[in-house]
């Protein structure tokens, strides 16, 4: 019987059909707090707030789904997505009143379209791979802070007297470099140490290379080059798994006993 209702609740839940209606109740989940940010009807709070607790009793029943089709009910917690799940959906039964827990409770709905994550696989996928890719991207993001600090420095000792507000010290010239970066007003920037500077162009063009093209290329060959590794890994796990060299061994040992018994008899 137990074994029974498992394989019901495991085919539930591979089911496509069932993930497209969670998926749609997430949507439905998102576009409710987003409608709450306005000023609506009594009538229509109202009636949010009934969706609002067939949508989280929902989750309920779909974290319970999960977790008793679960083989071995502690390989559930193992799983850091559905560890997230569950505390979404535990913290969002908490009701949503004037009480000091209702903002706690109001925020952790906002965290419902994370869920998605965990649903879709292509979406888990990805942020698996970014998560991967952080070590690396520390490495990229420490150069990065090497080159602000040396343009920072060398921009606060040469303009410092053509525009204190922006060159003042070197904190407050990363946060101009910073600007530079993203393109924001640049040029203007540019044009004014240029009137006592002008071969201070070289400066803004070279951080420009090295900050806004070098940097954010290098950040995208890491990300790509993890995304194709975490897809050969998935397309790997989908592949029949060819036996080792060590299982080889053992069979033909077997074998060569078998035939031994045999000429012995």
């Amino acid at each position: 019987m137990k074994n029974t209702l498992e394989q019901r609740l495991q085919k539930l839940k591979s089911n496509r059909w069932f993930e497209f209606f969670v998926i749609t109740v997430i949507l439905i989940s998102a576009l409710k707090i987003g409608l709450t940010t306005y000023n609506l009807s009594e009538k229509t709070l109202f009636i949010l707030s009934y969706l609002d607790i067939s949508i989280t009793l929902f989750f309920l029943i779909e974290i319970l789904i999960r977790f008793f089709a679960e083989p071995r009910k502690r390989d559930f917690f193992k799983n850091g997505w559905n560890i997230f799940d569950s505390l979404v959906v535990v913290i969002s039964l908490i009701p949503v009143d004037e009480s000091s827990t209702a903002l706690l409770a109001r925020l952790v709905r906002v965290f419902r379209v994370l869920r998605l994550i965990s649903v879709v696989s292509e979406l888990r996928l990805l942020i698996n791979s970014l998560l991967k890719a952080l070590p690396q991207l520390g490495y990229v993001v420490l150069l990065m802070f090497i080159i602000f600090y040396i343009y920072a420095t060398i921009g606060s000792f040469l303009f410092e007297t053509i525009n204190y507000e922006l060159w003042g010290n070197v904190a407050v010239a990363m946060l101009t470099l910073f600007r530079i970066m993203t393109f924001e007003d640049w040029t203007d920037i540019m044009y004014e140490t240029m009137e006592v500077y002008p071969i201070s162009w070289l400066y803004y063009l070279t951080f420009i290379f090295l900050s806004a093209f070098a940097f954010l290329n290098m950040v995208i060959g890491i990300v790509v080059n993890v995304i194709n590794e975490e897809h050969t890994k998935e397309r790997d796990k989908d592949l029949p798994q060819e036996p080792k060299l060590s299982e080889l061994q053992a069979e033909i040992r077997e074998l060569k006993t078998l035939i031994k018994d045999q000429q012995l008899k």
